[in-house]
């Protein structure tokens, strides 16, 4: 049953020049005053109408009275309590003695009851499992510090009242000393920096905190980058705070423009843009990224520091490692009649995307295809069909003429590809691995690890190769002029991480392709563990990770 006890007074005077604006309601401007005291402005609200607030001395029942400047204001705040009703539901405990309780707090649960949530929090849990903190009066028994509900990981609770008077003066005075690790967006300029910025409640939205020019309370964050994935999409830092303001570091973050992933308050075009990629690690992402992992304190009795170290959980280092992962952008290459397109095709069927540059360049190739469009600039109408396509008899020729020639159509064609080429891989970003057949990627210098991540080689006899191209009406001295466009087998080989020998039939060349997608898995799972490892190397994995 909801009753009053003490109240609650303050008092202050409207400065306009003080961070606040002239014609501010009377309402926000005690929300905003009493933003580390987590009042309501509902709870603000109904003390105003029960005649709590005074101006000039004066008792003021509008909550919506637009103050001018220079008046001096009181108000009592009846400190509402909610008789606690006791959950019997899970804590996980790290450390308890007489005085204290350290908790590993889970993600999606609120520290304390507030107006609206009588129940439910990690306080109905407590008073369940540490009966004597019944004794400790008001709505938060024993809590010293909190955790935004969505923010897991350490906190501490008195379970006497000595106990909590000891703990607050510790936090009060950064005798307690905290760390958190965040997982942000993109990746900060620097790998180390200290955040000095005032908070404050928005102006625009008393509902939120904001770094504030003027009116907001001193804020000293310090952060370490410790890791970026890969694409740069996310980056994990460790968090010291000195100072303990409401949302801090996700105001401080996002200030910076790395919100914390997750957080749909404070980076909520980040978010929007995270969940529209789609894929596992958007919906891994389903609260913000912020753990408690260290804490340390003097013990309220005995003076005697304590640290306490709170493992990642679950759903944390499944994002990271996740976020972690290479995607393995795969090319194939091979001389003329080696059997690329074969081996290709069986990737296919095994569900994974391809790429052709052959086709790519038919394409360009084609009637009103940028290719088209590029040589009939440089060589004329000569260059075209009467349909408008390139004329590849007519291109071949010149080619096989000019080595000149030749050079000119790759430094204009090939860009071209390439572009085709990155726009592929970006499409399938959130697929495992896709694979390119790319017959002059090692000749056109792509395979430097920034367009591929892995070649495979397709070897094959010359002379059943030989075979195969005759049969697509090539002539001996056709196939000894492209050979010569390209590097030799030999050469080709020795640049592949993988080489498939397309000796045998269309089974055998199918078991080859099982056992490149076997050693390509297996490269992915070597990767995982390796980023597990670094992750318990640092401390951050429990016996779970």
């Amino acid at each position: 049953m909801r009753q009053a006890t003490v109240n609650d007074d303050y008092e202050a005077v409207f400065e306009p020049d003080a961070g606040q604006s002239a014609g501010m309601r009377l309402d926000v401007f005690w929300v905003t005053r009493l933003s580390d005291a987590e009042v309501s402005r509902a709870h603000v609200r109904e003390a105003i109408a029960g005649g709590g607030a005074r101006l000039n001395g004066q008792v003021c029942t509008k909550p919506g009275y637009k103050l001018r400047g220079g008046e001096r204001l009181s108000l009592s705040l009846p400190n509402f309590t909610e008789a606690i009703v006791p959950e019997n539901a899970p804590l996980t405990v790290l450390y308890r003695d007489d005085s204290l309780v350290v908790l590993d707090k889970p993600p999606a649960l609120t520290v304390h009851p507030a107006p609206g949530l009588p129940d439910g929090t990690l306080v109905n849990r407590l008073v369940f499992h540490f009966p004597q903190l019944r004794e400790l009066s008001g709505s938060r028994p024993g809590i010293v510090h909190r955790l935004d509900k969505d923010t897991s990981g350490l906190l501490v609770v008195a379970l006497t009242e000595p106990a909590r008077l000891s703990l607050a003066e510790a936090f009060a005075s950064r005798q307690a000393h905290k760390t958190y690790l965040a997982l942000v967006h993109g990746r900060p300029d620097k790998d180390e920096d200290v955040i000095r910025l005032p908070i404050g409640r928005d102006p625009d939205n008393p509902t939120k905190m904001a770094v504030v020019a003027k009116g907001g309370r001193t804020a000293l964050s310090t952060y370490r980058r410790v890791w970026t994935a890969p694409d740069g999409r996310a980056s994990l830092l460790e968090v010291t705070i000195a100072t303990g303001r409401t949302h801090q570091i996700r105001v401080h973050l996002a200030s910076l423009g790395h919100p914390v992933v997750g957080d749909t308050v404070y980076g909520p075009r980040q978010q929007a843009e995270w969940r529209r990629q789609g894929g596992a690690v958007s919906r891994l992402a389903g609260r913000q990224m912020l753990h408690a992992w260290t804490l340390s304190f003097p013990h309220p009795q005995t003076g005697r520091d304590m640290t306490f170290r709170c493992p990642l959980p679950r759903d944390f280092w499944r994002l990271v490692v996740r976020l972690g992962r290479r995607r393995q952008r795969v090319g194939l290459v091979g001389m003329p009649g080696c059997g690329k397109s074969t081996l290709l095709g069986f990737f296919a069927a095994a569900g994974f995307p391809t790429f052709n540059a052959d086709a790519v360049v038919a394409a360009l190739y084609a009637p009103g295809g940028d290719g088209a469009h590029m040589l009939s600039r440089r060589f004329g109408d000569v260059a075209l069909t009467a349909e408008g396509g390139v004329d590849k008899a007519w291109l071949l020729a010149a080619m096989r003429h000019s080595d000149h020639i030749r050079y000119e159509v790759m430094e204009l064609i090939h860009p071209l590809v390439r572009g085709r080429l990155e726009a592929f891989f970006a499409e399938h970003a959130a697929d495992r691995v896709a694979f390119a057949e790319t017959p002059l990627l090692l000749e056109a210098g792509w395979d430097a690890g920034q367009d591929v991540d892995a070649v495979i080689g397709v070897r094959c006899d010359p002379a059943v190769r030989r075979t195969r191209l005759a049969g697509r009406g090539w002539s001996e001295a056709l196939m000894d002029e492209m050979d010569g466009w390209q590097w030799t087998e030999e050469k080709k080989l020795a640049r592949c991480r993988y080489v498939v020998d397309n000796a045998g039939d269309l089974d055998a060349l199918a078991a080859a392709a099982d056992r490149v997608l076997a050693a390509l898995a297996g490269e992915r799972r070597a990767d995982a563990r390796a980023r597990l490892a670094a992750l318990a190397k640092r401390h951050y994995l429990g016996s779970d990770g």
